[in-house]
């Protein structure tokens, strides 16, 4: 058992045998659907969710651990002994860091250390992972956080809508941009980009979509070594271990990984959606 402990949140999606191996805990974000309030992860599966969720006529509404649950956690871990680092998800893009930080108060001069990934999904889970082998080896509390650090400035995740219904629906896109989308077979190509997703092209048909995915994950890689994919999709396993085919003919990666995008994340994306997060140069 390494001494730091490494805590996440449940929008990084890393495979749970990596979780199981290196001891990450992983702090549930929450759905809330009409009367019913799911852990993610813990009481939804990916599965369950996307199926619920083509045929709901509402979408649940999303949010992020409270504070009480990352105080369970840090007593847990303080207790047996570990020194904590926590990475979670932007906090442009949720509130999940000001909870951390709330309970953080709880600890005064505890050997706890909370930081911003600035990303989320497996851009975020390549920054633990490079965190919790380090701690595996030794590192300490202090090198591992300064490791997270420096790995935000080589992490990044692109990603294509299978529709715009979703962002329509959660108030992100008006009608008419929707209805037209639909109609000429649009697929945005968004990037997490300095803590949000930015929308920065719109391609016709899904294929092309995918295939420019590729294109700028491997102009954002360029000649850097080594090289971290996963691959990630909503419902469309399929999609997701092409895509990484299309990635493995041009980048030679240390590791590939097939990962979900959480339900957290998948209710403002929707169905369908496909994409690659990369670690490279670190």
């Amino acid at each position: 058992m390494s001494k730091v402990a490494l805590v996440t949140d449940s929008t990084a999606y890393i495979p749970k045998e990596l979780v199981n191996q290196y001891e990450i805990t992983v702090t549930p974000q929450v759905l809330i659907w009409g009367e019913e309030t799911f852990r993610d992860g813990v009481d939804i599966q990916p599965d369950e969710f996307y199926s619920r969720l083509l045929k709901s006529p509402t979408l649940p509404s999303t949010s992020q651990a409270t504070p009480g649950a990352f105080i369970k956690i840090f007593t847990k871990l303080l207790e047996e002994g570990h020194e904590v680092l926590a990475v979670l998800i932007s906090e442009k893009l949720s509130g999940t860091m000001c909870s951390a930080l709330q309970a953080l108060e709880q600890f005064p001069g505890a050997p706890i250390a909370v930081v911003d990934s600035t990303t989320t999904a497996m851009g975020m889970g390549f920054q633990v992972l490079a965190a919790a082998r380090a701690a595996e080896q030794g590192a300490t509390l202090a090198e591992c956080k300064r490791l997270v650090e420096e790995a935000r400035n080589h992490t990044g995740v692109f990603i294509t809508l299978d529709t715009l219904e979703f962002l329509h629906r959660g108030g992100r896109i008006g009608g008419g941009a929707r209805f037209l989308g639909t109609a000429l077979n649009i697929k945005p190509i968004l990037e997490l980009r300095d803590g949000q997703l930015e929308a920065i092209e719109r391609v016709r048909t899904r294929n092309r979509a995918m295939n420019r995915v590729v294109e700028l994950v491997e102009e954002k890689i360029g000649g850097s070594k080594p090289v971290h994919l996963a691959s990630l999709h909503a419902n469309c396993e399929a999609d997701a271990c092409l895509i990484l085919d299309k990635m493995n003919g041009n980048v030679e990666a240390v590791e590939r990984l097939i990962t979900t995008v959480s339900p957290v994340v998948g209710t403002h994306v929707g169905p369908g959606t496909v994409g690659i997060a990369y670690m490279a140069g670190f």
